[in-house]
């Protein structure tokens, strides 16, 4: 890199890993900001909230343990305390208690819930097909499914080690600002 001070031990991007990795930048903001759009202007649900009720939609009895549901819905423990508490406020989850763990709560999709989510499902689904799928190739959606699992694989930084919320090991109260 110009103006860099060499190092033996850093492995800097070549031109072509840099162009990549701004085509890949661009390319995900390009696409959650299309998706990100859509949902809020056709169905009044931000991207997060519409994870979350997908990902309680799925689970049995569309009940899911809130570390759990974190974990799946790539959030923080008080992200996501924070989302629910307003998917609450809407009728859309409701919060249970754990009985064979005080400290522990799950979150339950409502029936108004999966009802919004039915409502915003199609058009959302419609949103990425015509901003990701339409724009590849079967071949290069296979690559991609390749490509994100391996990257997927690596995991999250140990949240410890970078102060993160999702070193928490209890359940979040609900008072968590959000991240």
């Amino acid at each position: 890199m110009p103006g860099m001070a060499a190092d033996s031990e850093v492995r800097w991007l070549t031109a072509e890993d840099q162009r990549t990795w701004r085509a890949f930048l661009v390319g995900v903001v390009t696409l959650l900001s299309t998706v990100e759009a859509q949902l809020q202007r056709d169905s009044g649900i931000p991207f997060g909230y519409y994870e979350i009720l997908v990902r309680l939609s799925e689970a049995p009895d569309r009940s899911m343990r809130m570390s759990q549901l974190a974990e799946a819905s790539t959030s923080s423990k008080s992200r996501l305390s924070h989302a629910v508490a307003r998917l609450e406020e809407r009728g859309w989850v409701e919060r249970l208690d754990c009985e064979t763990d005080r400290r522990g709560q799950f979150a339950r999709l409502t029936d108004a819930g999966f009802a919004a989510l039915a409502a915003a499902a199609p058009s959302h689904v419609e949103q990425v097909r015509r901003s990701l799928f339409d724009r590849i190739t079967p071949e290069q959606v296979r690559q991609l499914d390749a490509i994100m699992t391996a990257i997927a694989a690596g995991g999250v930084p140990d949240a410890e080690a970078i102060g993160c919320p999702l070193a928490c090991d209890g359940e979040t109260d609900g008072t968590a600002e959000a991240g």
